[in-house]
């Protein structure tokens, strides 16, 4: 393997971004994906249930401050725009009336204003709960739907340095097929994890599986659960800010559980929000029928994510078949036809859906977005500024690594 300017170490949005600003300015680059394809957590099948259907990230969220959103005109793609408003909601197998919805988006309401005004003495989004101003059906969204944990879990203050994501469209092609087009003229070695980044001596040595390279400089975007678990080792150890960094980003986690509802759409619109509260946090959103596909996907986030993750995709698809038959009928059960569960918290290439800072350890971001040595560069969803959690906010973080890349390389 050759020597290079500048080696990007993962293929998903961020290193793609950075990839392509790094080549656009002259510079000799290699990426470097541990994966069998390009696009990390962005990613379209086709196969499993004869549609396009996003594995991976879905929504592209913030279009007027996403870059993907104008390349998706400019390919041609059918854009669906979401206002993520709640149209259904259920306590257990109880059809909430209109005053609680009317409640709920008033909690909502509430909710924001709260977290706006909170002066940091707690910095747990659980904190605001308690003081009863805002019903749990709102909080179910600003965690586990939203951050990908449960609400003790959440900083406050990294939840309000995320910016309000609206306006979120839907693309029926996949968002995952959008980050590939983007990535598709990028040259990367596939099936090539990395081992080890030596820094210990001028520029960066990257052993990978398939042979060690010498660079200047590496922008590393995998993700914080990949670096957490030491999976690439550096050497010398990364400076003691940026281990604990890494360990207060923890990686929070979304499941999807999509089911074919066959010949019936239950009174649903496409795209209508379905939200089942239920005890114990075991709660489940369905955005129903995407596109008039036939598609009941579900949605189950924080802790109980890492629970039926576990359970596994029999015991996932029997409990949301369970919980659509409570509110629709046993009947509904002979109608089901093919479905699946995502299962990003068990993939070691990523070991999660996506980083939220600890409460009172919001400032994380930015220590891991500074340079170590001036040789080593992060990027990712987790440093994607306003928009964290995103892939258009990943796709930004590479591209800024690179810039700050080039200014050093001069």
């Amino acid at each position: 393997m050759s020597d290079v300017d500048v080696v990007v170490v993962g293929a998903g949005a961020a290193g793609l971004g950075a990839a392509k600003a790094l080549i656009a300015a002259g510079r000799s680059v290699r990426v470097v994906e541990a994966m069998n394809r390009i696009g990390g957590r962005a990613w379209t099948t086709s196969t499993d249930f004869g549609v396009p259907f996003d594995i991976g990230c879905a929504w592209l969220h913030a279009a007027d401050r996403n870059p993907f959103y104008p390349e998706a005109q400019a390919a041609g793609w059918t854009l669906f725009h979401h206002d993520m408003g709640l149209d259904h909601l259920y306590f257990r197998d109880r059809r909430a009336e209109p005053h609680e919805l009317a409640a709920i988006a008033a909690a909502d309401a509430e909710l924001q204003r709260l977290i706006e005004a909170h002066d940091g003495t707690n910095d747990r989004l659980s904190s605001l709960l308690a003081q009863g101003h805002a019903l749990r059906a709102a909080a179910t969204f600003s965690g586990p739907m939203d951050f990908g944990q449960d609400d003790d879990e959440i900083s406050v203050a990294d939840f309000r340095a995320a910016a309000d994501l609206d306006p979120n469209y839907f693309t029926r092609e996949g968002f995952g097929a959008l980050v590939a087009l983007f990535g598709a003229n990028v040259p990367v070695d596939l099936d090539t994890p990395v081992q080890e980044i030596d820094w210990s001596g001028p520029g960066v040595r990257v052993e990978t599986a398939r042979g060690t390279l010498r660079a200047q400089a590496v922008i590393v975007t995998v993700s914080t659960g990949v670096l957490a678990f030491e999976d690439i080792r550096f050497r010398p150890h990364l400076p003691e800010a940026h281990v604990e960094a890494i360990f207060d980003l923890p990686m929070g986690l979304l499941t999807k559980i999509p089911v074919e509802i066959r010949g019936e759409r239950l009174g649903l619109a496409p795209f209508d929000d379905l939200l089942i509260e239920r005890h114990a946090r075991h709660d489940v959103f369905f955005l129903c029928f995407p596109f008039d596909t036939d598609l009941m996907v579900g949605f189950v986030g924080g802790d109980f994510a890492w629970e039926i993750e576990a359970a596994g995709e029999e015991a996932a698809v029997d409990f949301v078949t369970d919980r659509l038959a409570d509110i629709f009928g046993s009947g509904l059960r002979a109608k089901v036809g093919r479905s699946l569960m995502t299962n990003w918290g068990g993939e070691r290439l990523t070991r999660g859906a996506y980083a939220a800072a600890r409460p009172g350890k919001a400032a994380a971001r930015a220590t891991l977005a500074q340079p170590v040595g001036d040789r080593i560069w992060f990027a990712g969803e987790a440093l994607g500024g306003s928009l964290v959690q995103t892939a258009g906010g990943a796709r930004l973080s590479g591209e800024a690594a690179a810039r700050a890349v080039l200014a050093q390389l001069g």
